[in-house]
Parts: C-alpha cells; structure tokens; sequence
C-alpha cells in the first residue's frame, strides 16, 4: 500500500505535489530542530530556550531559504527532497557531560524525524474511515510526511559533521580521533552540496531510505 501510494504522489503535478508535502515538511524539520533544544535542555544547557527556540511553532524555526525555497526547488527538479531549519543553538560545552551528552541531543532529531514519520503511517491507516474527499489528501499527505521524514532522518545520520550523525561519531570516538573529525565541520556543507549536486548522495542514502520504507511498510501496511 505504501509504495502504491508513493507511485500515486509522484504522479501529481508540481502545484498538487507542493501543496500536499507543505505542510510535513515545516513539522518534519522544525520538530527535528525544537527536539534538540528539548535535549539539550533536558541535559543542562538553556541556549536554545533562552533564545526562545524551544517551541512548535513553526514561525520560530523556518529558515526562508532551507524550508521553503529548496525543498521546494528540489520538488520541481526531482531528486531526494532536501532543506533545513534554522539550527537550534546548543552549547555543547554547558552540557553536564559534554562529550557523552552530545549523542543524546544529535540523535534527537533524527529520532524524532522517526516518531513523525510513524505518525503519518498511523494518518495512512485511520484515512479510509473519512469522507472521500478528506481520506485521499490525507492519506497522499501521510505518504509525504514518511517520505520527508525518513529522507532527513537518513540524511541527518550520515556522519559528517555539523550534520547530526558526525556530532553522534564525534561523541563516540575516542578523544583524539574525535578532535581530529571534529575540524571537518566547516567544510561539512560544502561537502554535502558537491556530494548532492553529483548525486553521489543520492547513491549512498537511497539504500537505507528504502530500507526504512520497507520496514514501515511491514509493520502498518
């Protein structure tokens, strides 16, 4: 079923597919970004809340370029649906266990990212019980919001820094190696760019992205 209606969503024009995926992708990256100040919260650091990004309100998180222009180009071109948030402030250093606490506020968003996505596939599964014309737009929506959500959940694990699975590496190597990785950071975008633009990503996510859809796929559908 999921997969039919992933074949169903990429038949949609480009106006349907930009209104049907609008609204999961503001919550899949903005409840990605307030899931990491909660974390960091949680484990001693009040950056994030004193700047007020610990919150759900989309307002606070949208990034104009990242959240609205290139997902929205990436629809139009094809491609693995790509954007961002504005990065929710951590300082690492305020942690109670900097090193070892990092982990548990990298792996935040992702995990989050997988929660949303089992809460569209729970969307998918009660939208027969609506009218016609609710059930189809939700259940064409929920299609999207797993998409986008395991699409950066798989993106944000890959280990490189800034991106969440190079902190998580970063925490889980011994001290040396993980101040060495640690320098790649600012040309982690960069890197990032080339490898999308080469579509060199594409080849080294797609196998872990169908991975995920075939697991959710199994357990709901």
């Amino acid at each position: 079923m999921l997969f039919e209606l992933l074949q169903a969503l990429s038949s949609l024009d480009t106006v349907q597919r930009i209104t049907i995926y609008a609204l999961p992708v503001i919550f899949a990256i903005t409840v990605h970004e307030a899931a990491h100040g909660y974390v960091a919260r949680y484990f001693g650091d009040m950056t994030a809340e004193a700047a007020g990004r610990i919150s759900f309100n989309p307002l606070r998180h949208i990034d104009p370029i990242g959240t609205l222009l290139i997902p929205g180009l990436t629809l139009l071109v094809g491609g693995i649906l790509f954007g961002w948030a504005k990065p929710v402030p951590v300082n690492f250093g305020r942690l109670r266990h900097p090193k070892r606490d990092m982990l548990w506020v990298a792996a935040a968003g992702p995990g989050s990212n997988f929660i949303m996505a089992i809460f569209w596939a729970l969307a998918i599964k009660v939208s027969p019980l609506l009218p016609a014309f609710v059930s189809t737009p939700l259940a064409l929506m929920g299609t999207a919001g797993i998409m986008i959500n395991v699409v950066l959940m798989v993106l944000n694990l890959l280990p490189l820094p800034p991106l969440d699975g190079g902190r998580i590496a970063v925490s889980l190597l011994p001290h040396r190696l993980a101040w060495q990785f640690a320098k790649v950071e600012p040309y982690g975008f960069i890197i990032l760019l080339v490898l999308m633009f080469t579509h060199v990503l594409g080849a080294i996510l797609w196998p872990f992205i169908m991975t995920v859809l075939q697991l959710i796929s199994w357990l709901f559908f």
